[in-house]
């Protein structure tokens, strides 16, 4: 689906749900029940996801946590870790452990 793949495109840039409803022209609600279709979930865990996304791929290159949360969109780097454990069920430390650490 075309719309669907404008809608990740879009939450993947950051660029706000509500927003990204009006500029595929969708009400919200319309816009939930289209991406719980197809995700499984609605539009706003799907952008949470995606961000964790990103800062997980920054994290793993080896970017300091502190600016992987501020370059990934996060308010700081408790508000990034908070997700991390929201959304994965472990902390940050766990799924990319520090440089030179035994994994």
């Amino acid at each position: 689906d075309p719309l669907l793949t404008r809608l990740v495109a879009a939450l993947d840039a950051g660029r706000p749900v509500a927003g990204t409803a009006d500029s595929l022209g969708l009400g919200a609600r319309q816009l939930h029940r289209r991406s719980l279709a197809a995700f499984g979930y609605g539009p706003k865990t799907l952008a949470r996801i995606l961000r964790l996304r990103r800062a997980l791929a920054l994290a793993y290159a080896g970017v300091p946590f502190a600016e992987t949360a501020a370059r990934a969109g996060y308010a700081d780097q408790p508000h990034l870790s908070r997700e991390v454990r929201s959304l994965t069920g472990v902390a940050l430390r766990e799924l990319v452990p520090p440089p030179g650490s035994a994994s």
